[in-house]
């Protein structure tokens, strides 16, 4: 092959390799396969809550444990919804006698305890036909909302009406 005939090549192939790795750089930054997998994970060991706002998701997280009778109950439910509503909300579980401190700074005072967060980082503020109860719980300093909770057991029927009062398509 002349000289000239490989000057020419490389002034194509160069241009185009470069095309290439560019374009396979963008899709690996902009690829959200990985972004959802530790996001969406069920059981837990402690709870960020900037963290998971950023996903701008729904959130429900539940205090309880594996030997407590109403959380073990709950539990079947929890994982079909967690798997069900990926991309949707984030559903977390966390074992409150395995991991105590996970619970520090939330107001867990029974198990299981359900804790509501919009997907704009604010507490769940509930509809006022609701048929479940809430506690709402404030701010001693600045009275601000701080947190919604439901304390027992919830069923799935009830877990997706909060969903859907929480603005969670199904």
């Amino acid at each position: 092959m002349p000289l000239m005939d490989k000057e020419k090549l490389m002034k194509i192939i160069i241009p185009v390799l470069m095309i290439i790795v560019v374009a396979g750089i963008w899709f690996y930054k902009n690829s959200n396969t990985d972004t959802y997998d530790e996001g969406f994970a069920f059981e837990v060991t402690s709870v960020d809550l900037d963290d998971l706002a950023s996903y701008e998701l729904p959130i429900i997280i539940d205090f309880g444990a594996d030997s407590c009778a109403p959380c073990k109950e709950m539990e079947p439910v929890l994982i079909a919804i967690n798997a069900e509503m990926q991309g949707k909300a984030i559903i977390r579980f966390v074992d409150v006698w395995k991991n105590s401190k996970a619970a520090d700074g939330f107001p867990v005072q029974v198990i299981p305890t359900q804790l509501f967060i919009n997907a704009d980082g604010t507490p769940y503020v509930p509809s006022e036909d609701m048929g479940i109860e809430f506690t709402m719980y404030s701010y001693q300093d600045t009275g601000e909302h701080a947190f919604t909770v439901h304390q027992g057991g919830l069923n799935e029927e009830q877990m997706r009406e909060i969903l859907a009062d929480m603005g969670v398509d199904e």
